[in-house]
């Protein structure tokens, strides 16, 4: 098993950033496959990016390409998601999820991981 603990939400204006993070603790992280997900009010849960165990490889939605960046330190046991130029819609509580030896072709499916975190907050003003 695997505990995951996000932390780095907040409210910023629109265009601003945050570096979210995910802490795992309690199995080898570097076998897991790992992902962001937001929910915002009254919406389903809804991918944002995915990184595999190396790093070497991501996914993203076209909501974020270009403006998120997901990245892994497997010596911190620790993911990032960098958000720059932030807008209203980003506004949601995201999560962090890990499978592992997930395909990351899959990891686009929330379905698909067995481990989420407790969400943190980010609200996005104009």
């Amino acid at each position: 098993q695997v505990q995951l603990v996000e932390s780095g939400g907040g409210s910023v204006q629109s265009g601003g950033s945050l570096r979210l993070s995910c802490a795992a603790s309690g199995s080898i992280f570097e076998t897991y496959t790992m992902g962001w997900f937001r929910q915002a009010p009254g919406r389903e849960r809804a991918f944002v990016a995915t990184i595999n165990w190396s790093g070497d490889s991501t996914i993203y939605a076209d909501s974020v390409k270009g403006r998120f960046t997901i990245s892994r330190d497997n010596a911190k046991t620790t993911m990032y998601l960098r958000m720059n130029s932030l807008k209203p819609e980003d506004t949601a509580v995201y999560y962090c999820a890990a499978a592992r030896y997930l395909n990351i072709v899959v990891g686009t499916t929330a379905t698909q991981y067995d481990y989420w975190g407790q969400g943190t907050q980010v609200t996005v003003s104009s």
